[in-house]
Order: structure tokens, then C-alpha cells, then sequence
């Protein structure tokens, strides 16, 4: 199997990449976890099928929900979710790029085993000591997401969805970027290469909901870190709070958040709508990229 590089398959800076959720769970906060299918492992590859042909660059998928307050899921169990999948979408879709989104290495492994090509760990590889040597062996691409989460410090709503209450910055963003850095060189310490490494400034982990919309409004400040910088706003509470609607609603929030994300630095979008989503992309990086003066000729409508 040909190893994944994003230094070689991905042009940092040419565009945004668009990253689908695929949901192998039955509780997941957005409403979107493909068990409550009669078929999973079918209607995961025809929603992978949809995903890819709307634009989507990666799939991400997860057999154990990140919401605050959600059980936890043994290894074995995750492993049975997501490996499966795993298979049948590539022996449909051979070339698909698959991240999985796991912190538990024994899933992480059984997963690349499969075909997986990504590992997209929410914790930033703390939470089992075995993950950096695991993706340092496998030389694959990792996500680092930040995180400050604390079980006990969320508030439930059941109609807009559970928020972190009181996670304590200094100065949030400047937090953010060292708490990431460090991550970065523990990682490189393990044999990570870091042109392999993602960071995720963790949208709805461990933050108030103004830190969260503070966070994305100042998402440049963490270009300086040089490392391809990943967001995953799509659904998330804050976005139900601000605007007073359920998960199922927040496609116009989610939207929103990631043109602002991407004009603040963003190079992977992860997202539940992707054909909406990946469409806003486009739009918003064409927008982001249009010359200064305008180019040369007139456009095509006469503007």
C-alpha cells in the first residue's frame, strides 16, 4: 500500500479540503449515526459514495461519540463498528482517503490495517501512551485536536446540546497555540514527521461558547504553528445556541463558521452537510482568491 503523504498529495494554500463525518454510532450528537440503519455497513458505503462524488476530499470515520457526556466504548466494540466499514468502502471506492477518529491505538491499528489512511485523534495522541509510536511506525498523517475538556464541567440541554462551563485561559488564544506546539514537538520527540501533522484548534472542546466564535475569528493566529490547520464547527452547540435551533437546523451556523474559518486560515473543513458545505468552500475560497485589481479582462457577465 502506497503511504499517504500530505506533504505530497495535498497543495496546502491552492484551495480548501473538505473533510465528510461518517458517524458508525448510534448516539451522536448531530443525529446523523448511520446505526439506525438497517444495513450499516450498506448505508455507510452509499453515504461515503455521496460524500465523495459532492466534493468531499477525506472521510472521517468514528465508532465512538465526542458529544460532552457520552458513554465510552471498549475497544473491541469501536473496532467492530469501523473496520468493516472501513473494507467495504474501499473495495467500492479503492482511492478514497479514510481518516478514522479514534484515541484508542489498538482501533487506530486495526483501522490503517484496513485501509485507513489518517488518524484523527481528538485527545492529540495523551490519551493512550502507545499512539504516538503507533503513528510514528506507520508514518501516516495525524490530526492533533486540542482539547481541555473535563467531563464534570458541562451543562446539558437536551433540545441545544451540552456546553463545557468555566475552562480557564489566560489569553485563549495564545493558550491555544502554545497547548498545540507542545503537542506538535511531543509528537516529533515520538518520530512524527511533522510535515505529517494537522492541528485542530478543537471547536466545542473545552470551550464556552464565546470562546468558540472568538476562537474562529482568530484562527490566523495559529498559521504561525505551520502546520495545516483542520476545523470542525458543523453542528456543534455553540452554534445551536447563538442561534436558538437543534442539530438539525444549523446548516445556515455551520456555514457561516466555516467561510469565516476558511478566510481565517483553515485548510481542511470536517462537516456533516457535505455537498452544502463543500459548495460554501468553493465559493469562499474563490472569493479569497480573486485578484486585487480584479484581472485583466472583463468577466463573462459584463461585470
Amino acid at each position: 500500500m502506497t503511504v499517504f503523504r500530505l506533504d505530497r498529495d495535498f497543495a496546502w494554500g491552492t484551495r480548501s479540503y473538505v473533510m465528510g463525518v461518517l458517524n458508525l454510532t448510534p448516539d451522536s450528537f448531530s443525529g446523523d449515526g448511520l446505526f439506525a440503519a438497517d444495513n450499516v455497513i450498506q448505508a455507510s458505503v452509499d453515504q461515503a459514495a455521496g460524500f465523495l462524488s459532492a466534493g468531499a476530499d477525506i472521510l472521517d470515520l468514528g465508532g465512538e461519540s465526542t458529544r460532552p457526556g457520552a458513554a465510552p466504548v471498549s475497544v473491541q466494540e469501536e473496532t467492530d463498528r469501523v473496520v468493516p466499514v472501513i473494507e467495504a468502502i474501499l473495495q467500492v471506492q479503492p482511492d478514497a482517503i479514510l481518516s478514522i477518529d479514534t484515541s484508542k491505538t489498538a482501533v487506530a491499528a486495526a483501522a490503517l490495517d484496513a485501509g485507513a489512511a489518517i488518524v484523527n485523534d481528538v485527545w492529540a495522541m495523551m490519551a493512550d501512551p502507545d499512539m504516538p509510536g503507533l503513528v510514528a511506525r506507520r508514518s501516516c498523517p495525524v490530526v492533533l485536536m486540542h482539547n481541555r475538556s473535563k467531563p464534570k464541567s458541562v451543562t446539558h440541554d437536551t433540545r441545544l446540546g451540552g456546553q463545557y462551563v468555566g475552562p480557564h485561559y489566560a489569553h485563549l488564544m495564545e493558550d491555544v497555540a502554545r497547548d498545540l506546539e507542545a503537542l506538535v514537538a511531543r509528537a516529533v520527540d515520538a518520530g512524527v514527521s511533522r510535515s505529517q501533522i494537522i492541528l485542530d484548534p478543537g471547536i466545542g472542546f473545552g470551550k464556552t461558547i464565546t470562546q468558540n466564535l472568538a476562537l474562529l475569528n482568530n484562527l490566523d493566529a495559529l498559521k504561525r504553528l505551520e502546520c495545516p490547520i483542520l476545523i470542525g464547527p458543523s453542528r456543534k452547540s455553540f452554534i445551536g445556541h447563538v442561534l436558538d435551533v437543534e442539530a438539525s437546523d444549523r446548516e445556515e451556523g455551520t456555514a457561516a463558521a466555516v467561510a469565516i474559518g476558511i478566510a481565517r486560515g483553515a485548510d481542511i473543513i470536517r462537516v456533516h452537510d457535505v455537498a452544502v458545505m463543500a459548495r460554501i468552500a468553493r465559493m469562499t475560497d474563490a472569493i479569497l482568491r480573486a485578484p486585487a485589481d480584479g484581472g485583466a479582462t472583463a468577466d463573462p457577465d459584463g461585470s
